[in-house]
């Protein structure tokens, strides 16, 4: 520790080893690399976990956070508060926390006492407006900041407007690798007497590795020794989402070019011992990335710090390491100047050993216990500018000042209704009652959900699952002579309808918009797109006003990606145009809604209304929305102040006497989903207010004071009654539920970032 250093604890925060990731190995190299130099100081790690269970981690792991759950940070600020942590050290990437532009991070940082250095692993010229937010409370958040590159530093004050001051550069750390003649360690591999041609990291098509197997060919003709050895497993994310399809396609093109036998795949993640060895024995390094927005790579910096002769593509570190002919730059995505530089470099063996020397120099300001020491003076800096914060106590958080805390996600009753062909309609308590078989209501409730859940990472292999079956039901569905959806199916795939209601067919139309707006699957996009296109037309025809409302909800969705689609904006025109005359038509002043009764689903016809008034820029239609919302949130209030749903048994004439019961699930749903609009549209917390009172309603906060939704089956009783709650647990109540948490659950996560920087 620094001569008289007052930090006596920090904490890493960050992926962290086993985890295979860049990051899980930066943030182990420099816990482990400022624990040995500082041995005075106590050093641990909160790793970030994208893997249910986690992974089997050191001792030096004091507490672990879940990305996708907003509520584990939140817990992680309160550990490492009354730990008395000195300094917490973040690890920052965009794509490593949970919420949106990993902003679940900021609500970890905003509960924190002490001081934190945040290094900087990327950092985007032309972030998104979500990145924009993020990272401007970030540096706010952040005492200090670390950047990797002299191009990072300028980056921060261009783009992001961070403080000079407050930046500190920190060359990536690198192990302390001697210079030495590569054919040491080339027996190692069985390539003793050839020339070693080396790439290294976790692969995924971004890495350009093909370019340098076309190139193959004409160096082979050249130089017949070579062997171009890949060494890495393919990143996690990737077999997630596409298996080994980016490996096996570099061994197709590898036989394709007839150069299999001059090149190594070693296919998987090596501990840095090994690394050193591989890195010893190449003679050139190539680094072929394909994007040029890589302000930092950690595996060029090991092998430049090696003393390697390096061949890489213009990203931005790569541009500022090799600079000075401290290596070589070729072109993006071109393999015969790849071809070319590699012959160069093995014809002209004075340039390639002077290169390695001027590598090498540069490279020992960046062995890790240099790195470690330039972090304690950071830390130190940050202690001193730390220690004029106010301060705050994770214990003096009265209950409304606490972060709401919304019920665990389970999908158990939901799995257990849905069997090969979709979800059933209804339970007999939790059983599937297979006599009624299913309906195309409950299944395109299903889809959305599947589909936000998706978004949200929520368990997205189950959800892809899930989705497909509900995709699939939609489809057969559909009758394409007739262009209409039909409703009823029984147990053994009869259907027991011509064609299915106007509602039916409009809300499997919101259905496949929300497939075709926000699924991030291009199966879905496309088979929900085009049977979106299809269907949609009969809308136009019909006579339900919540068929116009479920048409422009899907509407809304299906712009979101396909916003040039002039078809589909002269459709939405049309049904604003019906749902407004007919508003204007019905209101009166003590009345401002669409028809002379409420009944079910009441919410639905203001949120349409809000949305597309806010797409098209009509301030009128806007207007609308917000007023009959706001009347149908005074009527349903009760005088404690909690959701009192209209009932379904005789609904609520104009004039006439009000049902109380039964309430139904699908309306406390529908309220949460058109608050949560308005308050993304308008940005007054009332509206804010009135969607978590709505949502309270399946919590127990009702006439009644009963649970409606079940926290060991993650399901919803279907009604309630006026002495009792309906006992069965059937598909439209639970999807209403499920769907409310999964909307309160995303605006959570838009919360986090839109909350102001300073408290």
């Amino acid at each position: 520790m620094e001569a008289g250093s007052e930090i006596k604890k920090i904490a890493f925060l960050g992926d962290y080893l086993p985890r295979k990731c860049g990051i899980a190995t930066f943030t182990s190299d420099i816990l482990t690399s400022v624990a040995a130099a500082y041995p005075q100081s106590q050093c641990f790690a909160v790793p970030v976990n994208d893997l249910a269970g986690g992974y089997e981690y050191p001792d030096v792991v004091r507490f672990e956070i879940e990305e996708q759950d907003l509520p584990s940070y939140q817990r992680a600020a309160d550990f490492l508060n009354i730990s008395n942590v000195d300094m917490v050290c973040v690890q920052h990437e965009f794509g490593i926390y949970g919420g949106p532009a990993g902003s679940h991070v900021l609500a970890l940082l905003r509960e924190l006492n002490m001081p934190v250095v945040t290094t900087l692993h990327t950092l985007l010229s032309a972030p998104s407006a979500e990145q924009q937010l993020v990272m401007k409370e970030l540096i706010a958040r952040s005492t200090r900041l670390v950047v990797m590159s002299e191009r990072g530093k300028r980056m921060l004050q261009e783009v992001y407007q961070a403080p000079p001051a407050k930046v500190d550069f920190i060359p990536h750390g690198i192990p302390d690798i001697p210079f030495i003649d590569p054919n040491y360690y080339k027996d190692q591999f069985g390539v003793e007497g050839r020339v070693v041609l080396l790439t290294f990291g976790l692969l995924s098509p971004n890495k350009g590795i093909e370019q340098v197997l076309m190139a193959l060919p004409a160096i082979l003709a050249d130089f017949p020794d070579v062997v171009y050895i890949v060494l890495g497993a393919t990143h996690p994310n990737e077999v997630r989402e596409q298996g080994e399809v980016y490996r096996l396609g570099l061994e197709r093109l590898a036989k394709k070019n007839k150069v299999q036998k001059n090149v190594i795949f070693y296919n998987r993640f090596v501990e840095i011992e090994e690394l050193k060895e591989f890195i010893g024995a190449a003679d050139l390094y190539i680094t072929p990335y394909l994007n040029e927005a890589q302000s930092t790579s950690g595996t060029l910096a090991y092998t430049f710090g090696a003393g390697k002769a390096v061949i890489s593509t213009p990203y931005w570190h790569a541009v500022e390491l090799l600079a000075e002919g401290r290596g070589v730059l070729v072109p993006f995505g071109d393999a015969p100047a790849i071809a070319r530089e590699v012959i160069g470099l093995l014809r002209d063996d004075t340039r390639r050993h002077a290169m390695r020397k001027n590598a090498y120099k540069l490279g020992r300001d960046m062995i890790w216990s240099n790195v470690a020491r330039l972090y304690m003076q950071s830390f130190e800096q940050a202690r001193i500018e730390g220690s004029v914060l106010s301060r705050k106590s994770f214990a003096t958080k009265t209950l409304d000042e606490a972060p709401r805390q919304l019920p665990e996600l389970k999908l158990d009753h939901l799995a257990r209704m849905t069997d090969s062909t979709g979800i059933f309609q209804h339970a007999i308590f939790t059983v599937p009652n297979f006599s009624e078989g299913y309906c195309t209501d409950d299944n395109a409730r299903a889809f959305i959900l599947a589909i936000q859940l998706d978004v949200l990472k929520e368990e997205p292999v189950r959800m892809r699952t899930l989705a497909t079956i509900y995709a699939a039901f939609l489809h057969h569905a559909f009758d394409p002579q007739t262009r209409r959806f039909h409703n009823y199916l029984s147990f053994d795939r009869r259907w027991l309808d011509e064609q299915g209601s106007e509602d039916c067919h409009a809300r499997a139309i919101w259905a496949l918009g929300v497939g075709a707006g926000r699924s991030p699957h291009r199966s879905f996009q496309i088979m929900a797109g085009q049977l979106f296109a299809q269907a949609l037309p009969s809308v136009t025809e019909f006579t339900s006003p919540r068929a116009w409302a479920f048409g422009l909800l899907g509407i809304h969705e299906y712009l979101r990606r396909l916003s040039g689609d002039r078809t589909v904006s002269q459709i939405r025109e049309t049904l604003t145009t019906l749902l407004m005359t007919l508003f204007d038509r019905t209101a009166q002043p003590d009345w401002p809604w669409f028809e002379d009764v409420l009944t079910y689903d009441n919410a639905t016809l203001a949120h349409a209304l809000i949305v597309s008034g806010r797409d098209t820029g009509q301030p009128s239609v806007l207007e609308r929305g917000l007023q009959a919302l706001h009347w149908l949130v005074d009527v349903q209030a009760s005088e404690n102040g909690h959701l009192r749903p209209i009932g379904s048994n005789g609904f609520y004439p104009r004039g006439g006497t009000r049902a109380h019961f039964d309430q139904q699930p699908i309306e406390a749903y529908a309220m949460v989903s058109a608050c949560l609009a308005a308050y993304r549209v308008a940005s007054n917390p009332w509206w804010f207010e009135q969607a978590q009172r709505a949502f309270d309603w399946f919590l127990g906060w009702n006439d009644l004071g009963l649970e409606m939704y079940s926290p060991s089956t993650g399901g919803c009783r279907d009604a309630l009654h006026v002495d009792r709650v309906n006992g069965n647990q059937g598909a439209e109540s639970t999807l209403a539920y499920l769907l409310a948490l999964a909307e309160m659950q995303r605006m959570q996560n838009a919360v986090t970032i839109l909350k102001p920087s300073v408290s």
